[in-house]
């Protein structure tokens, strides 16, 4: 059995539910069949079990560290890495053109999680650079792409997002990085940059010939000052070397490493604190100031980077599963194996019996019953969501609107449900290791520390409630919601309609649910008060979760109940896993949604009214 992902999920995932072999319809992918899916798949589980999932521990216990020079990383690191580029994986998605596979963006994703979930912190420096790519690829210019893009593909250059600054941390537009118009250049027009960036993942090391760092800074008027607010900001691109026409390495940017930040968890991602033309050590051409390119127009740089920054929400809700995902599988194997206690009832006090495995035990039963329903739940709504990019891309008019819809408000729920779930999963992992669960000796207190950085990557939970409440539901005059509903109510029909008491139960649950969360919605919004509305939003962005996580498991229900009735003995365990996970999810998880309702159709003030000095 893998210690990263079930395969056997995976596959049910892709091709009984999601039946991404009929993908291979749109000629784009008309090259691929399952056959192809799986040797890639094949590929992604080899690498990462081989080589990325053995210094997982290693490079969290010999973290990253700068001596004022040079960052040194322990080696492992960039053997895996290389074994990634060499096999083509950076270029995976991507056009034949760009020496890509043009695998579908769902098949792409799924052999991607076996990195996330085999070494969170090695994976993330491809993972950066694939959404760097992918960016410049949307919004860069030819010579941008061919000067920056296609290194990134063939995994000579690296790519990091830097947006975040010391003193603005979430707040975009209070950052105060500044770029000053130089003049034109070969790669579009060149300016100077002066400032700070904070938390940049992978934004120093030399596992790379090059950086290609997108930063967000703001270009100064006539007047000498920059427009306010997030309004105001632009994109640039700004590599650690600068690259001659001829594609080599020129002089070093005006780009420096001031010290790196040491995280609880991430530990083998260099975490990093840069400062833009501050320098004394790097001055190219002789003036102070890193030198960077913009990316698309004049200030409308947050737009150009919500590109990554969407693609990179996701990606964390991924990586949380898959943290939660390989916790599940690391407890479970445990709990097979370790014998301890006996048996509640007759005969179980007799200190002469066999001690009984752990998994006999009906609370053990619980936590890996919940650690299953979060980690299968979260993963079936990530690869559901890379699914309907496809369809998006495939789309045209109005197809490809409504399709853009449901990943805008599908999209804070795919990156904050999983961040907050499937770190629970991995409490719960622990608690199946009692003691041990604690000690280093044991994974699953990493996989803990590594996976609590996903409830604030990308945005906290609280800026991602604020999102979905304060605009992804209310956009387009709610065609989002009524989108998501409609299919929700779809499936429901569906369950309805089987004949199986089980699933007409769930479907009878779940309608009730979608029902309350629409009038709570309604409620909310006709407060008047904005500050009333988006008191409790991370409450509504639980709730609207759950429901959703629901619609999955009842999703995967069906597949599962229509299976089992011709499986043999062999498969039957597989989909009886299934219905009992879908089961413990309406039972014990979707009825934690009503008392929330109860509170946000209350609109309640507590925390809006609490003041400072109360505290």
């Amino acid at each position: 059995m893998s210690m990263i992902m079930s395969r056997r999920d995976l596959e049910f995932l892709l091709y009984e539910w999601l039946h991404v072999q009929q993908l291979t319809e749109i000629p784009r992918y008309a090259d691929h069949s399952r056959e192809t899916f799986d040797a890639a798949l094949d590929t992604c589980e080899k690498i990462a079990t081989d080589l990325f999932a053995p210094h997982n521990k290693k490079s969290d216990q010999q973290e990253p560290h700068f001596d004022g020079e040079t960052v040194t990383i322990i080696p492992e690191v960039k053997t895996a890495l290389d074994a990634f580029c060499a096999s083509g994986l950076m270029a995976a998605g991507q056009d034949y053109e760009l020496g890509g596979m043009q695998l579908p963006v769902v098949v792409e994703k799924a052999g991607l999680a076996y990195f996330k979930g085999a070494n969170v912190g090695t994976s993330s420096y491809p993972f950066l650079t694939i959404g760097n790519a992918n960016l410049l690829l949307a919004h860069g210019t030819p010579a941008q792409i061919e000067t920056f893009v296609k290194p990134e593909l063939e995994g000579r250059f690296f790519g990091t997002m830097c947006l975040s600054e010391p003193q603005a941390g979430s707040s975009l537009s209070d950052i105060t990085t500044r770029a000053d118009y130089e003049g034109e250049s070969p790669l579009g027009a060149q300016y100077r940059l002066r400032g700070n960036k904070m938390w940049i993942s992978a934004g120093e090391h030399e596992l790379s010939d090059n950086i290609v760092h997108l930063v967000l800074a703001k270009i100064p008027g006539p007047d000498g000052k920059t427009i306010p607010g997030v309004k105001g900001i632009s994109l640039f691109i700004v590599p650690k070397f600068l690259v001659n026409e001829d594609g080599s390495l020129g002089e070093r940017n005006d780009v420096v490493l001031a010290g790196l930040n040491h995280k609880m968890g991430y530990r083998g991602t260099t975490n990093c604190l840069l400062n833009f033309g501050e320098g004394t050590k790097y001055r190219p051409g002789g003036k102070a100031g890193a030198i960077g390119y913009l990316v698309g127009e004049p200030h409308k740089g947050l737009a150009c980077m919500f590109h990554m920054m969407n693609e990179a929400r996701i990606g964390v809700g991924l990586g949380a599963v898959m943290l939660g995902y390989t916790g599940y599988l690391h407890a479970l194997d445990y709990a097979r194996n370790r014998p301890q206690g006996r048996p509640v009832g007759p005969g179980g006090k007799d200190p002469s019996s066999p001690q009984v495995r752990l998994v006999e035990h009906a609370d053990i039963r619980r936590m890996l019953l919940a650690q299953k329903s979060y980690v299968e739940g979260g993963l079936a709504l990530n690869l559901y969501c890379a699914r309907l990019v496809d369809e998006e891309h495939a789309a045209q008019g109005e197809a490809r609107e409504r399709l853009a819809l449901l990943l805008d408000i599908l999209t804070p729920i795919a990156k904050s449900w999983p961040s907050q779930w499937c770190l629970e999963a991995n409490n719960l992992a622990i608690q199946v290791h009692g003691g041990y669960g604690y000690t280093r000796e044991y994974n699953v207190e990493q996989f803990y520390r590594d996976n609590r950085l996903n409830p604030i990557h990308e945005g906290t939970h609280g800026i991602q409630g604020l999102d979905l409440l304060g605009r992804k539901v209310v956009m387009k005059d709610g065609a989002a919601f009524r989108l998501l509903g409609e299919r929700v109510q779809a499936t429901i029909g569906r369950a309805t309609g089987s004949g199986d008491a089980a699933l007409g139960a769930h479907a009878r649950e779940l309608a009730a649910a979608v029902k309350r969360l629409g009038e709570v919605t309604a409620t909310l919004w006709a407060a008047g008060d904005p500050a009333v509305t988006l008191a409790n939003a991370s409450v509504y962005l639980e709730a609207f979760g759950h429901v959703v996580v629901a619609w999955m498991w009842l999703e995967q229900a069906l597949v599962a109940h229509a299976a089992l009735a011709g499986a043999d003995a062999a498969t039957a365990d597989f989909y009886r896993g299934k219905l009992a996970a879908a089961a413990y999810f309406f039972r014990w998880e979707l009825p934690k949604v009503e008392p929330q309702l109860d509170l946000l159709a209350s609109l309640d003030r507590t925390t809006l009214d609490m003041q400072d000095a109360w505290f």
